[in-house]
């Protein structure tokens, strides 16, 4: 019972619950609170909870059989066009219908007879995102086996939790002792940490459910843009939603659509940028018109997954419209060609002190702000984990640069390995993109511990970027660089202390 296991903890064989026994970590439905410890589980407990699986997969069935999500042909679009519009109004694309990018369809002559047509091509690769996503709800083991978690490492996650809330959070470890799954452990943890599961009464196998969605959403092969990025950028917005200039007016909702905004912000992400897109005529970039495609994406993306996981199909019509609204607010404004749009307001309102967070407007905006803030964070956390983000994300571009130079493209700023190294990539991101927008971060949260914080780890981390770009240059008169870090370099920089 390998989907169990994986989101119950185990219980001791043969142990029956006893009175004094704390209850179940997870509320199912409207069962209120929120308990640490161990569970004990009992036969007749443990056939509920099967029947609870198979009758929430059975409901997934049935919803597709009624027609809640609508096949292609049915909707009359356009080739290529994935989208669903439900009930509430607002377009949705359907789970798989943007798979990995088949470079064989870029517009290329010599190429095109290869393939067949684009439709069935998407078809195929469609279907084989659905099997692997859905293989674990149909109870199918997967050929790399799911391994359960010895008491050892779920005991460090378990601790790890307990300091979600601390900025040196290490989402790459805390990614290894769940197995991968930091992304769905970091929600559900949350989820009853704020108190949303009873709140909003929303069923823990649905909801866990579309958490296993979004994550497979991710794909793992991309370097920077996968489930530990969005991962680590949830945690940063809960990290942001606690400081008490913002946290003293929340709502429910505003924290629901925070989490999930983060978590969702980059579904199905395929690794390459918006003017690659473009350029190769990608059916995406015609579909949002050359606007936000990525974003755009991203949100009717998580709308779909909404839907077909019927998570919040108990609520009043017009609360999921609205929800779905408010996310895609949320997630377009991670558009980074909307930077100065973004700062521009928040400096009007810092510099005129006409923020008044009880109006959901402007407590909306700061929350497009703390997403803004969360999904850029990387060069403000600590050396080693800024580090790596760094190196990851300049992987990726320096992919997308091969890719383009393979069939003679030109080659997109930053993605040319040659010309482009990461220090000098990093220097630039954080002069011009990253001090802005967290200085007048800090400037509305009060200069608080972790704002001021965040803008130490910035600096120190610059300062080191210059140090490794000054050895480069120095290197370059005689040696090729790749703009990766060395051993030596790293131990060099460890050994001296930056102000």
């Amino acid at each position: 019972m390998p989907v169990l296991e994986r989101f119950f903890p185990a219980a001791e064989p043969g142990r029956r619950r006893r009175a004094g026994d704390e209850a179940m970590p997870f509320p199912m439905g409207s069962l209120p609170g929120y308990q640490q410890g161990t569970l004990a589980w009992d036969l007749p407990e443990m056939i509920k909870m099967v029947k609870l699986v198979w009758k929430s997969k059975g409901e997934l069935r049935g919803a597709k059989h009624r027609g809640v999500l609508e096949s292609e042909d049915a909707l009359g679009g356009s080739a290529g066009d994935a989208r669903v519009r439900g009930q509430t109004g607002v377009v949705s694309e359907r789970r798989g219908s943007y798979p990995f990018i088949d470079f064989r369809l870029l517009n290329n002559s010599a190429l095109s007879g290869e393939v067949g047509t684009k439709k069935k091509v998407k078809r195929l690769l469609s279907f084989q995102r659905y099997f692997h996503a859905s293989r674990l709800l149909r109870g199918i083991v997967p050929q790399a086996s799911l391994y359960l978690l010895d008491e050892d490492y779920l005991g460090q996650a378990r601790h790890m939790l307990s300091k979600v809330g601390m900025w040196d959070f290490d989402i790459f470890l805390f990614d290894r002792l769940t197995n991968g799954n930091s992304l769905v452990t970091l929600l559900c943890h949350l989820f009853n940490v704020h108190g949303l599961i009873h709140h909003f009464q929303l069923d823990m196998v649905t909801l866990h459910r579309f958490f296993v969605m979004v994550q497979d959403d991710y794909h793992s092969q991309n370097p920077y843009h996968n489930a530990v990025h969005a991962a680590d950028v949830t945690q940063a917005m809960h990290c942001y939603l606690r400081e008490p200039k913002l946290a003293n007016f929340l709502t429910p909702s505003d924290i629901m659509l925070g989490l999930l905004a983060a978590a969702a912000h980059d579904v199905d992400h395929p690794g390459v940028n918006q003017p690659f897109l473009i350029k190769t005529k990608h059916h995406l970039a015609s579909l949002y018109q050359n606007v936000s495609v990525l974003e755009n994406h991203h949100w009717r993306s998580t709308i779909g997954m909404l839907r077909e996981s019927r998570l919040l199909a108990h609520l009043p019509k017009e609360v999921t419209q609205d929800i779905e609204q408010q996310l895609g607010s949320l997630i377009l404004a991670t558009d980074i060609n909307r930077q100065n749009e973004f700062l521009i307001r928040l400096k009007s309102h810092l510099d005129n002190q006409d923020l008044r967070l009880e109006d959901a407007q402007d407590r909306h905006f700061m929350l497009q702000i703390a997403l803004k803030c969360a999904d850029i964070c990387n060069p403000c956390r600590v050396w080693d984990l800024s580090k790596q983000w760094s190196e990851r994300v300049c992987e990726e571009f320096y992919r997308q640069g091969d890719l383009e130079q393979k069939f003679e493209l030109e080659i997109s700023p930053l993605c040319n390995q040659q010309k482009d190294t990461v220090p000098s990539i990093q220097i630039g991101f954080m002069t011009y993109i990253v001090e802005p927008l967290f200085e007048r971060w800090a400037q509305f949260t009060g200069n608080t511990p972790l704002s001021e914080n965040m803008l130490n780890h910035l600096r120190r981390n610059k300062a080191k970027w210059r140090s490794l770009l000054h050895k480069q240059h120095s290197s370059s008169r005689s040696n090729d660089h790749s703009g990766q870090v060395t051993g030596s370099q790293e131990q060099t920089l460890n050994e001296e202390e930056t102000p």
